[in-house]
């Protein structure tokens, strides 16, 4: 009679997610020169951009700078595509797994276009994204952001990003 492993706790697994969350987005310098952290639920990634007044763009109205919005959300979409190859591969097991608990990740995608849509004025407080991956093939991804402040259903911003996929070792 085979007798099934005993499935790790829940509080394990919990860890060596964010354990490999964390390494992630240690590897990318900008989302420390910006602050940027994450929120994981589960495999949903928010991003929050915590407000800092070297973000303001105009300091008459006060406003975030546009490019810090742009950047914050590309990090965003960039992070939810690594994010779902993680994870996905984190679960699966094998070499792959292995890998990613010693710290390394497959190559970053490299964005072929990124367009904002500014619909209105980046309050200076806290700001959060959340990305969603609309297609995620072997070359190409297709992935949409939205950002807001107080109140997730008043967006300030959304994005569209593609994205040239890296080549995964499946070995």
């Amino acid at each position: 009679m085979m007798t099934r492993p005993k499935p790790e706790p829940v509080q394990v697994i919990k860890q060596r997610r964010d354990a490999a969350l964390a390494k992630l987005a240690g590897n990318v310098p900008y989302i420390q020169h910006l602050g940027v952290n994450f929120d994981r639920r589960g495999d949903e990634l928010t991003a929050i951009l915590p407000y800092n007044e070297n973000l303001i763009g105009n300091p008459f109205l006060p406003a975030i700078h546009g490019g810090a919005i742009g950047a914050f959300m590309e990090i965003a979409a960039v992070m939810e595509l690594m994010w779902s190859i993680v994870w996905q591969q984190m679960e699966n097991g094998g070499p792959a797994a292995e890998a990613i608990e010693r710290g390394a990740f497959p190559a970053m995608p490299k964005t072929i276009d990124f367009t904002v849509d500014y619909l209105r004025t980046g309050l200076p407080r806290d700001a959060y994204a959340r990305a969603r991956v609309n297609r995620s093939g072997r070359r190409y991804a297709s992935v949409n952001v939205e950002a807001w402040q107080d109140n997730k259903t008043r967006i300030f911003s959304q994005a569209t990003g593609h994205f040239l996929m890296p080549q995964l070792i499946t070995e």
